[in-house]
């Protein structure tokens, strides 16, 4: 017989099965929780009301088990799921009546959950985690005077002196679009109090500085359509909303068919919440204008689309905008969204629609995603919805064509970029013959310009054979010219020039795949002209001209071949481009080869970018010198520099971040040493584990630290170098227009200051992070007081956004 104890029989195996089994039990009722909560609201055969009164037993059944993963879920649901608002406000006031303890449990997460999101500058989860402790006045969950104290808080927050205007704003704004779902219950409980909230949220908009507003509108006339500052317009739909006794026709409230079991709750008080102080590395929402293209007018006969002032507007744009955020990532599941919208037979949804994405495509200063998201979303709508949409488009970009003359310039930009790409996707058919009364306009007119424009963009996306024959003979003169090199040394009266036989005989020489040296070899033999002027001697422009002009044409078949030649005689124009003025000699001699393929221009300069052949200053003083001054308008030129500018700024972010991230490391570093120094020396085999396990190599030393400090100061100056040489290029231009136009007694706005102006806006709006850091420098040295005050203006605008 054995002598063992009963337990020691098995060999634990059964032991670990059943705590397995346990473990697997609770995550597979913990999932079926998950889901029955997440797919609460959506369509199925019981109502939501007995679908909500049946989840909130189900959850009162295991609240003893699961209670904080439900409390995790509910409050993850109010801020990923902000278009189910009202149904998870009304879950939980089922549940609160059911058992006050839990209501209390989650109103505390729901206050933490706000405290936290305002403290990570998470602005938008914070505003949907204060809407939902606003409804939840509306289920008996919350007592109105307690939320009323802390709307009263939030609009303390925009009184506050020494902070910026942005974070006021946010805080109006998150109060103001917060009252359509609770204003009829404060009301109705608060009245007074309510009105003296709106009464210190008019003073407050009263005051307001709105310089930033010229910069962000899309249109420079309000007519048909104002383009008003956001917090402007959504104070005017709550002041009609409170006109309208606060009844609003587009929120659903599923706790009114349970009025009877909520009133009978008890209520919990929220605690003192205050906003947390500002901090310097507290970045907020930027302010916007609310775009506007449509009217009811526009729309055929059906559903009424609400005015611009009706806070149904709101709400509708809103939850638009929402249902973009969250599937701009998957296109069709985006478009499938759009159009399932719950509200569709009470707006005309087309149009609703079309107006928000192209709100997203034109917001300033930037789209909150990349440009094409935008089209191709709307291809998709066209196919989801082939009957309706496309007429719907066709008739927007009528309207947006109609209004271009006002339009700002980098919203023609993205007009221009998007128009080409749904042409490239509709096989290029549109009614041209309806814009034909452009022809006669000024060949600088936005409307010639954007047809112009959009054929060159065209042409990247298809080929220029399929773009001339697309075109009406009436639109000669806009089609663009065949994209090939011009190659002057094998062009006509080629002998008389004086780098011809050098240039046939690197043809010859490349050809038989000759080395670098060879090429120098070649290129030595060319006289200088500049010798007899002062400078720097190793600058010979025919060199350069010979090289430059002869290696591009020899690889101009495509963008690869280009590449591989720039690759591999990348020695050559090291050697050549020593100086700014010599990198500016390559950039026009491959602006004159590759002057009728714009498309080649950027992607070259983007390559000799990346490969260090030429600097980003260079590439500016190019764009703003006087060979360029008949591309200057055209949006190639200004894809360009943006591209520069963006090169350079990814360069100094990335040295700053690692930078940073040394910093971290040798901290650990040192902290840890310091560690095994308290541990003692006793302690050896830990000592040999943390040498063996940390990898040393990691470890940064302080003069590597110090190295890295110096790359990110120099990075920083040539940024601040370049923006200082772009505006003061600028100002030099514009000024020089603005005296001539005064001299001459001529109007000064033509179409070249429009576009010029509107470049100058551009270039502050793209690059607003980086140029804010420089703007004390841009104030002292470029723009000063005696500056002519319309250029200025488009400075003060610009500070305004961060003032």
């Amino acid at each position: 017989m054995s002598r063992r104890r009963p337990h020691e029989e098995d060999d634990g195996y059964d032991r670990v099965y059943r705590k397995r089994r346990r473990v697997s039990e609770n995550q597979e009722i913990e999932d079926r929780l998950e889901s029955l909560i997440l797919r609460v609201g959506e369509k199925s055969t019981s109502s939501l009301e007995s679908n909500l009164e049946g989840l909130a037993s189900v959850l009162e059944a295991d609240l003893a088990s699961f209670r904080s993963k439900i409390l995790r879920i509910l409050t993850d649901c109010a801020i990923k799921m902000p278009e189910k608002c009202t149904i998870y406000t009304t879950l939980v006031g089922l549940l609160n009546a059911k058992n006050y303890n839990f209501g209390g449990e989650f109103v505390e997460y729901m206050v933490r959950n706000l405290k936290d999101s305002l403290k990570a500058c998470k602005w938008d989860a914070a505003r949907y985690s204060l809407r939902f402790l606003a409804d939840l006045v509306n289920c008996h969950v919350i007592s109105a005077g307690s939320l009323l104290q802390l709307l009263d808080n939030m609009v303390d927050a925009a009184k506050e002196d020494g902070v910026p205007q942005v974070r006021k704003d946010w805080y109006v704004f998150a109060v103001l679009s917060t009252l359509p779902w609770v204003g009829r219950e404060l009301y109705e409980k608060k009245e007074q109090a309510l009105e003296h909230l709106l009464v210190s949220i008019e003073v407050f908009l009263g005051k307001r500085s709105k310089k930033h507003h010229a910069a962000l509108r899309v249109w420079a006339l309000d007519t048909p359509h104002p383009q008003e500052e956001y917090l402007d317009c959504l104070w005017a739909q709550i002041r009609k909303l409170r006109q309208d006794n606060w009844a609003e026709k587009h929120i659903p409230r599923p706790y009114l068919a349970f009025d009877s079991i909520l009133c009978e709750a008890l209520q919990h008080n929220l605690p003192t919440i205050l906003p947390p102080p500002h901090h310097d590395s507290y970045q907020y929402p930027m302010p916007h204008v609310v775009f506007r293209m449509f009217d009811y007018t526009d729309c055929p006969e059906g559903p009424i689309l609400p005015g611009a002032h009706s806070i149904e507007r709101f709400l509708i744009e809103e939850h638009l905008h929402q249902i973009v955020e969250m599937h701009h990532l998957e296109r069709k599941d985006c478009a499938a969204h759009l159009l399932n919208f719950p509200y569709k037979l009470k707006i005309p949804l087309d149009y609703s629609i079309v107006e928000v994405i192209f709100a997203e495509l034109f917001h300033m200063p930037s789209p909150r995603y990349l440009e094409i998201v935008y089209g191709s979303v709307l291809i998709e709508l066209c196919k989801l919805q082939p009957s309706t949409m496309p007429q719907v488009l066709a008739q927007a970009t009528e309207i947006l064509f109609m209004r271009i003359d006002t339009m700002n310039t980098a919203c023609f930009d993205r007009f221009v970029n998007w128009f080409s790409y749904h042409l490239s996707n509709f096989q290029f058919r549109w009614s041209w013959e309806d814009w034909d009364s452009c022809l006669q306009l000024d060949s600088e007119h936005p409307r010639p310009k954007f047809i112009r424009e959009v054929l060159l963009k065209s042409l990247r996306l298809s080929y220029h054979q399929r773009i001339k024959d697309m075109m009406p003979e009436s639109f000669e003169s806009l089609i663009p010219a065949k994209p090939e090199p011009k190659f002057k040394y094998a062009a006509e009266g080629a002998g008389s020039l004086p780098g011809t036989p050098a240039a046939h005989k690197l043809v010859v020489s490349i050809r038989a795949k000759c080395k670098p040296e060879e090429v120098l070899h070649v290129l030595n033999d060319l006289p200088n002209p500049r010798q007899d002027e002062d400078g720097d001697s190793r600058f010979n422009p025919l060199k350069i001209d010979v090289f430059v002009q002869t290696l591009l044409n020899l690889g101009s078949k495509s963008f690869s071949h280009s590449f591989a030649a720039i690759s591999k005689f990348h020695y050559v124009f090291k050697e050549l481009a020593e100086s700014e003025e010599a990198q500016i000699c390559i950039l026009r001699n491959m602006f004159e080869l590759w002057r009728d393929h714009q498309q080649m221009m950027c992607v070259l300069i983007d390559k000799m970018l990346k490969t260090q052949i030429i600097e980003c200053s260079a590439v500016a003083n190019w764009i703003f010198s006087k060979e360029m001054s008949g591309e200057f308008t055209k949006l190639y030129t200004w894809e360009i520099l943006h591209l520069t500018i963006h090169k350079m700024n990814k360069h100094v972010s990335r040295l700053s971040r690692e930078l940073a991230e040394a910093r971290e490391r040798l901290r650990h570093a040192e902290s840890d040493s310091d560690d095994s120094d308290e541990d003692g020396e006793g302690n050896n085999n830990s000592g040999q584990r943390t040498k063996s396990g940390g990898d040393e190599r990691e470890k940064p030393s302080e003069d590597m630290v110090d190295r890295m400090e110096e790359r990110l100061e120099a990075a920083q100056a040539h940024q601040k170098n370049l923006f200082l040489i772009i505006f003061q290029r600028f100002i030099m231009v514009l000024s020089e227009h603005l005296v001539r136009s005064d001299t001459d007694g001529r109007d000064f706005n033509t179409h070249w200051y429009k576009w010029t102006i509107g470049r100058l806006q551009q270039v502050f709006l793209v690059h607003h992070e980086q140029v804010q850091k420089y703007s004390s420098t841009l104030e002292t040295l470029l723009f000063t007081q005696d500056l002519d005050p319309h250029i200025l203006e488009v400075f003060h605008q610009f500070t305004s956004l961060h003032a």
